[in-house]
């Protein structure tokens, strides 16, 4: 028998559970972006080639990609509280280690743990959320959840900037590590114990058997759609600082009115969460289908253009990656909203977990791809990040595309 929550807990699916699940995945997350805040700095310390800088961004999202099947697939048989447990235990633990890394292997393996680490923490964080709220409700504690993790990623550019600044690269990681410690203890108190309620339906099955979430066209239709939205993001979110950086040193140094590349990724992930939780109210209102499809062709355009900015001032740079930023994030809640309303209440987890490692797989060669397109076609040369961030206006295509061939059905509350 499964024993009780802590008297201290509140209860499942009250505003106060929602907001204690949404600030153990802000701590979790505020640290997840401390390298490629520093990236600039660590390519200079550690002699890094741009695809070295492109397999330490990426890095994180493959160690995610191969936990999260398992980690999330097992929410469906056991506790999320013991997933997350795990999981924000591992994140302390990497973001630690990288605090006292002295080369690119060491700082690979960092890395990978902490991709493990947020695998455990995401997707089965929202799950333990979710459980107890359908409909609308579900819909917006997604929404939030989406924006809180949003807000973490753009704090953690500015938060690593500024800790740098004062106690160099590994204060700022350090602080990633105490945080998701913090994560560990929230989630220790307030998680449920109790196994999931549908973890009688699913005890039949096997733990990686994902075939009925292939058999959800819907579903897939939007798992597709966040492979390409999260591969984009991730792409921008590790090259945004190095690229604004170089611009500003090529252009003669950041205007006095505008402030520096960390600070400016941060406001984007700011933006960002404006633009999250928005394009959750319009799908519902415009349709989610219309909307994504929209969000999707305008961030493709931004990609087309964002790289050719570097030969012009940092100003019009800075514009455009907030531009591109807000028309990626524009989608985001959205997708996931789609995909956990589209689920099998009975796989669940497993569907989440396909969602998570289709993004998460995309978030992984994204990166990869702007730093070999760097090295392969000019280095920091304009021609090299124009061609290098378009390369993510190719990259967003099997989105809409997946969109029309799936055709999704309207979920409870959208408009079709």
């Amino acid at each position: 028998m499964s024993r009780p929550a802590p008297i201290l807990a509140p209860a499942p699916g009250s505003p106060a559970f929602v907001a204690a699940i949404v600030t153990a995945q802000v701590l979790t997350q505020i640290g997840a972006f401390t390298l490629p805040a520093l990236l600039p700095d660590y390519i200079a310390l550690w002699s890094l080639s741009k695809t070295e800088a492109g397999w330490l961004a990426g890095v994180f999202f493959l160690g995610y990609c191969v936990a999260v099947p398992i980690l999330v697939s097992a929410t469906d048989l056991m506790p999320g509280r013991t997933i997350y447990l795990i999981g924000s235990g591992m994140t302390a633990l990497a973001h630690g280690a990288f605090a006292f890394a002295d080369g690119f292997w060491l700082g690979l393996l960092c890395r990978i743990a902490a991709g493990v680490g947020w695998a455990g923490c995401y997707m089965p964080g929202l799950k333990v959320l979710t459980d107890t709220l359908e409909g609308r409700a579900q819909s917006r504690a997604v929404s939030w959840h989406a924006a809180g993790v949003g807000f973490a990623g753009a704090a953690s550019f500015g938060v690593a900037g500024t800790l740098a600044a004062v106690g160099g690269p590994r204060a700022a990681f350090l602080f990633g590590a105490a945080s998701a410690a913090t994560s560990f203890m929230i989630a220790f108190v307030t998680m449920p114990r109790t196994a999931p309620v549908h973890a009688a339906g699913a005890a039949g099955r096997r733990l990686l058997d994902v075939r009925p979430v292939f058999r959800n066209r819907t579903a897939l239709a939007y798992i597709l759609g966040y492979a390409v939205h999260t591969g984009e993001l991730a792409a921008l979110r590790s090259w945004s600082v190095t690229f604004l950086t170089l611009t500003a040193a090529r252009t003669g140094g950041a205007p006095d009115w505008l402030p520096g590349p960390t600070a400016i990724a941060t406001l984007m992930g700011i933006l960002g969460v404006w633009a999250s939780v928005s394009g959750n109210e319009l799908s519902v209102r415009l349709g989610r289908k219309r909307m994504i499809f929209l969000a999707m062709f305008a961030a493709a355009a931004m990609a087309a253009l964002a790289g050719w900015t570097t030969g012009h001032s940092y100003a019009l740079a800075c514009l455009f990656c907030m531009l591109w930023n807000a028309a990626i994030y524009l989608d985001s809640s959205a997708l996931t909203a789609g995909t956990v309303g589209a689920a099998d209440k009975a796989v669940k987890g497993a569907t989440m977990a396909v969602h998570s490692t289709a993004g998460y797989a995309g978030g992984f060669l994204a990166p990869l791809v702007v730093g070999a397109m760097l090295d392969g076609f000019g280095g920091d040369s304009v021609a090299g990040w124009g061609l290098a961030f378009a390369s993510m206006a190719l990259f967003t295509a099997p989105g809409p595309l997946g969109l029309w061939l799936l055709r999704p059905r309207p979920l409870p509350g959208d408009k079709a």
